[in-house]
């Protein structure tokens, strides 16, 4: 392979590596939600991997009952987490198209 070859794919993999940051950084403004018990419990996370927001509706709070309120919320946020995690992956593989890029690989580097 060239010099020139080379540093013209080195420049693109930079090119793409910030694209991919910007993504990231794009992706902490953006929002998913998921419910879990019928709406009883909805969670919203971000694309940063962070937990935005959770609402718990009033009929599902059982003092005798809290383990299915944990229950509830569990299954929420582990959805919310996952569905903010397959936005970004999209985001990802349309810079990447489609290519597994080892270091890069969309919220592997967000969620550790």
């Amino acid at each position: 392979m060239s010099k020139k070859m080379l540093g013209d794919l080195m420049r693109e993999a930079q090119k793409i590596q910030t694209q991919m940051q910007k993504v990231q950084e794009e992706a902490k403004a953006k929002t998913v939600e998921a419910s879990a018990g019928g709406g009883m419990v909805t969670v919203v996370a971000n694309g940063g991997g962070e937990l935005v927001s959770i609402k718990i509706e009033k009929d599902v709070i059982n003092p005798e009952d809290a383990e299915m309120l944990q229950d509830l919320i569990l299954a929420a946020s582990n959805e919310a987490l996952r569905r903010a995690q397959q936005m970004v992956n999209e985001e990802m593989s349309k810079l990447t198209m489609g290519l597994q890029v080892p270091g890069m690989g969309g919220l592997g580097n967000i969620f550790k």
